[in-house]
C-alpha cells in the first residue's frame, strides 16, 4: 500500500511538472507571436524609409557586407550550439555537455553583440547617426531592438547556466532551456530577415 501510494504521488508530481512545462512553452509561443508583430512593424517602417536618405549616403555606401556576414555566421552558429545543448539536456541528461554548449552559445552571442555595437559606433563616428536621415533612424531602431533581444537572451542564458550548474538538469530547468532555445532561434530568424532586407537589398 505504501509503495503504491509513493508511486502514485511520484506520477502525480511528474504530471504536474510536465503540465507546468507545457504551459511555460505555450507562454513563450504567445510572446513570440506578439514579438512578430513588433518586428513586422519595424521592418515595414524600414522598407518605406530605406530611400529617405535626406541627401546622405545610402546603405550600399556605408554597409560593410563582409563584416555583417561574419556577424551572421556567429549568430547562426550560436543557434546551432544552443540546439545541441538542448538535445543533451533532453535526451542524454548530460549536465557537463549541456553546460559546455550553453557557454559556447553565450560566447558566440556576446561576440555578435560586440560586433553590432562596434558597427553602431563606427557609423556614428563617421557621421551616419540616427539623427541624420529617416533611413538611418529606421535602421538604428530596427537593429537596436534586435540587439536588445540578444542582450536579454544572454542575461537569461547566464542565469540559466548558473541554475543548472548548481541544481543540475531538473525538469523545470530543462523546460526553461527549451523556452530559451525557442526565443534564441526566433532572434536568429529575425536576423536572417535583417541580413536580407536591410543589408543585401541595399546592394540590389
Amino acid at each position: 500500500m505504501k509503495e503504491n501510494f509513493k508511486e502514485n504521488m511520484i506520477q502525480k508530481k511528474e504530471g504536474e511538472i510536465e503540465k507546468g512545462g507545457s504551459k511555460s512553452i505555450f507562454g513563450v509561443w504567445i510572446y513570440l507571436m506578439s514579438d512578430c508583430l513588433l518586428f513586422a512593424s519595424l521592418f515595414a517602417t524600414f522598407v518605406i524609409l530605406r530611400h529617405a536618405t535626406n541627401g546622405g549616403p545610402s546603405g550600399a555606401e556605408i554597409f560593410d557586407l563582409h563584416f555583417v556576414f561574419a556577424e551572421t555566421v556567429l549568430l547562426l552558429a550560436s543557434s546551432f550550439t544552443l540546439g545541441i545543448a538542448t538535445l543533451y539536456a533532453h535526451h542524454e541528461g548530460s549536465k557537463k555537455k549541456a553546460l559546455r554548449f550553453i557557454a559556447i552559445t553565450f560566447i558566440l552571442g556576446l561576440a555578435f553583440l560586440f560586433m553590432e555595437t562596434y558597427e553602431f559606433m563606427k557609423l556614428i563616428g563617421e557621421g551616419h547617426g540616427p539623427d541624420k536621415s529617416a533611413f538611418l533612424s529606421a535602421f538604428f531602431t530596427l537593429l537596436g531592438v534586435h540587439g536588445l533581444h540578444v542582450l536579454f537572451g544572454l542575461v537569461w542564458m547566464a542565469v540559466l547556466y548558473i541554475q543548472i550548474a548548481k541544481r543540475g538538469l531538473q525538469h523545470a530547468l530543462i523546460d526553461r532551456l527549451s523556452a530559451l532555445s525557442l526565443f534564441w532561434h526566433f532572434i536568429d530568424i529575425i536576423w536572417i530577415f535583417i541580413f536580407t532586407i536591410v543589408y543585401l537589398m541595399a546592394f540590389v
